[in-house]
Formats: structure tokens, C-alpha cells, sequence
């Protein structure tokens, strides 16, 4: 890859500075990959989900909290002798091999029904696990100042990614067969893995160069030292495999970050089974079912696009963090307002493109900065457990919750507007945890509260 080349041509879309292109373009990639191959799973596990019954997706929710529960000891016991550039490519090559044996089970329907509520707990983990790898990888490698000039633009790699998986589920669904679907997710996510082994030897070969020579003030690779040891060693964290729990209950800031997690995944989720029953009572045909997520999909693909590639980096370095942050909250206050009133089709469809719109072009980047300030070990281990545990265990008490409403007689309508105090707390937090984020980077990331 032509260093002078790429630095000249993505300088022309993001704020670039000497020594950076190379890392921002290999991130790009992998994450464009990445979410590419998601997506392609997507509105397979949407309705699978529905196919095993929509009555059962609370069920589904706290089964893949469990499972969530599981992996994480085993994560954290890998990272803790693995290095990086090992355990991120194993990660990767685990859950093609499960792709693997789901498309062996869907094409000689062996137990449709329970496969298809395994795949979707499955896709649910993988989700996570993968997009919680990919964010700890660059929250280790890009400082806090450049994530808020980087983190758009990588992110749009992600977005570009959720444009094309769609399309080809779309494209290629008839001619191959959703279940054929699996094999171009398997081979998506292998490129994936190709991007982060080059991103991994970009990073390699700038280990131990001083600052100045790398990107002005700012490294490519904020972990470097003077004077590092073998990489190998270098990237093995050590450390105890709960240790992630502990650093979240002993720090404010982490907890805190947390707790915005819990009120997205709260609110994700009231949004995600109220699209489920009212798309269900819209169409019986599994077909149509599955255009419409797929739609969505593409939808959000395409407006998150314009948003990262041309205003998401600006607009968290000019306001900042917390309040680019703040922005879901919001969306989803008005969003829930609206479908209280007019809980149609039309109007959950519009809701869920314009908050994820807004999730992966602003919020999520914002977020991800908020990692970058702390210490290696947190990045990866901390940031896992909030990702993981924390967004699958309120999603499965959210599910719960849902159902319990419901029983107890409450409307859609009702629940929505119950909602929006909830997101006008979550917004209060956002803007809080910009102003702690801010304090850390100008401190130079001090140790753990």
C-alpha cells in the first residue's frame, strides 16, 4: 500500500495528519468487512426470530444473556495470554467455523425451529463479541484526540459495509437461497480478519518510532514506547480473567458508561419488539418479512454514509463528545413520543432508520472516544464486559419487562410514552460522561478512579 497515495487521498475526506494513513485505511477496511458480513446475517436472524415465535423473544434475549455469560470468562482468560495478534484473527476463525455448522444444520433442515432460535442467540453473541473487538483494536491504537477525528471515518468503513450486506441479501437471497447466504458472510468475515493481520503489521511497524515522527504530536499507535519489549510480549495484557468486572465497579466512569449502555440497550430493545409485533401483524410471508428488515437496513446503510464520510468527525472535535452523544437519547425521546401516538408500519420503520442513523454516524463513534482514555488493560477488558455482559443482561431484563407490560395489559402506545422520561435521564448522563471524558484526555488518561 503506497503510503504518499493514501495519505493524499484520504486527506481530501478526513483530517489526517503525517503517519496516519496506512492505520485509518486498514481500520476501514476491516471494519467495512466486518459489518458487511453482519449484515448479510441480520435479516436472517430477524426472521429467525420471528419464526420462533415472537411471544418466545424475551426467551431469546435472556438465553443469549447466559451465553453472553459464558464467553466472557473465556474471552478474558484468552486476552490475558494471548497477544493481540493472535486473539483477535482466533475470534474471528471461531465464529466462521460456527457459520459453518449452522448452513450444514439449514440445508438439511435439521430442527428448523430450535436452530433457528440457536442462530439467532448466536448472531446476537457475534454481533457484540465482534464490534466490541474491532472498537477495543482501535481505542488501543488511536489516541483520544485522534479518535475524534479518525472515529467517523473508520466508522463509515462499518457503514459502508451495512449499505452492502443488505444489498446482497436482497440481490442474492432468491437466486441463492437465504441459507447460501451464510457461505458470503464466512468468506466476508475472513477478509475481515486479512484487514486486521495488516493493520496488526502497521501497527508492528511503527512500535518504539518516536511520537513526532508518526503523526505530529498525536501517534498512530498510542500504546508506543520508547523503548518497547518483543510485540509478543508487549501485547500480552496478563491480569485476571474477571478483571474486567472489577475495574467496572471500582470506577465511576466506567459504571457510568455502562449505565448509558443499559439505557440504549432498554431502549433499543422496547424499539426492536415493537417493530416485531407490529411487523408481524403486517405480513405473514417470510418474504416480505425479511425485504422489510432488509430495507431498513439499507436505508440506515445509506444515510449513516453521508453522515460519517462528511460530518461526523467535525461535528464531535467542534461540540465535543458528550454532546454528540446526547444525540440518540434525543432521537429516541421524539422517536417514542411519535409512536405513542401513531404506533403504524410506516412510522416504526422511519424511527428505527433515523436512531440508528444516528447511533452508528455520531453516537457510537462518541462513545468510542470515551474508551480512549483509559488504560490498556480497561480497553479491552472493562470495555467487553460493558459491551457484552452489561448490553446483553439489560436487554434480556428489558425483553422481560416488555413482556411483563404487555401482560399486564398496557398498549404499545402506552409503553412508548413511558419511554421518553427514561431518555431524557439518558441525555443527561451523555452530556456528563463528555465532560469526565474531556477532563481524563487533558490529564493524559490518568490511572484507574
Amino acid at each position: 500500500m503506497n503510503d504518499a497515495l493514501v495519505q493524499r487521498w484520504l486527506g481530501r475526506v478526513v483530517a489526517l495528519r503525517p503517519g496516519e494513513g496506512r492505520a485509518l485505511a486498514w481500520s476501514f477496511g476491516y471494519f467495512f468487512c466486518l459489518l458487511a458480513g453482519y449484515y448479510v446475517l441480520r435479516p436472517l436472524r430477524d426472521e429467525m426470530g420471528i419464526a420462533g415465535g415472537v411471544r418466545n423473544l424475551q426467551w431469546l434475549f435472556t438465553t443469549t444473556f447466559v451465553a453472553m455469560l459464558a464467553a466472557v470468562p473465556v474471552f478474558g482468560a484468552m486476552v490475558a495470554r494471548l497477544p493481540r495478534g493472535r486473539f483477535i484473527p482466533l475470534v474471528y476463525h471461531f465464529f466462521v467455523a460456527n457459520i459453518a455448522i449452522f448452513w450444514l444444520l439449514l440445508t438439511f433442515d435439521i430442527g428448523k425451529v430450535q436452530v433457528a432460535r440457536v442462530f439467532f442467540v448466536w448472531v446476537s453473541v457475534f454481533n457484540l463479541f465482534a464490534v466490541s473487538v474491532f472498537w477495543s483494536f482501535m481505542a488501543d491504537l488511536f489516541a483520544s484526540e485522534q479518535g475524534k477525528r479518525l472515529f467517523g471515518f473508520i466508522a463509515a468503513g462499518g457503514s459502508a459495509g451495512a449499505l452492502l450486506g443488505p444489498a446482497l441479501t436482497i440481490g442474492l437471497a432468491v437466486p441463492l437461497g437465504p441459507v447460501n447466504l451464510l457461505v458470503v458472510a464466512a468468506l466476508l468475515l475472513e477478509l475481515a480478519v486479512l484487514c486486521a493481520r495488516r493493520l496488526e503489521s502497521v501497527a508492528a511497524s511503527t512500535r518504539g518510532a518516536p511520537v513526532a515522527q508518526l503523526a505530529g504530536s498525536m501517534a498512530v499507535v498510542a500504546t508506543a514506547q520508547p523503548s518497547p519489549p518483543a510485540p509478543a510480549e508487549a501485547d500480552v495484557l496478563g491480569g485476571g480473567w474477571l478483571a474486567g468486572i472489577t475495574m467496572l465497579l471500582r470506577s465511576p466512569y466506567l459504571a457510568g458508561i455502562a449505565l448509558w449502555v443499559t439505557l440504549l440497550s432498554l431502549a433499543g430493545t422496547f424499539l426492536y419488539l415493537q417493530q416485531a409485533n407490529i411487523v408481524a401483524a403486517a405480513s405473514d410471508d417470510p418474504g416480505v418479512r425479511t425485504r422489510i428488515f432488509a430495507s431498513i437496513d439499507l436505508a440506515v446503510g445509506v444515510l449513516t454514509l453521508i453522515v460519517q464520510f462528511f460530518a461526523t468527525g467535525r461535528l464531535i472535535a467542534r461540540f465535543g463528545v458528550g454532546r454528540a452523544a446526547a444525540v440518540l437519547p434525543l432521537v429516541f425521546g421524539l422517536g417514542f413520543l411519535a409512536l405513542a401516538f401513531t404506533p403504524m408500519l410506516l412510522v416504526v420503520i422511519a424511527f428505527q432508520a433515523i436512531q440508528r442513523t444516528a447511533n452508528f454516524a455520531l453516537s457510537n463513534p462518541a462513545r468510542e472516544v470515551l474508551f480512549t482514555v483509559l488504560e490498556r488493560e480497561e480497553k479491552y477488558k472493562a470495555k467487553n464486559v460493558i459491551d457484552i455482559v452489561v448490553f446483553r443482561g439489560a436487554d434480556a431484563l428489558s425483553g422481560w419487562l416488555f413482556a411483563l407490560l404487555r401482560g399486564a395489559g398496557l398498549e404499545l402506545s402506552t409503553i412508548s410514552l413511558a419511554t421518553v422520561p427514561l431518555a431524557g435521564a439518558w441525555l443527561v448522563l451523555a452530556l456528563a460522561l463528555g465532560r469526565a471524558q474531556e477532563r481524563r484526555a487533558r490529564a493524559g488518561a490518568p490511572p484507574r478512579e
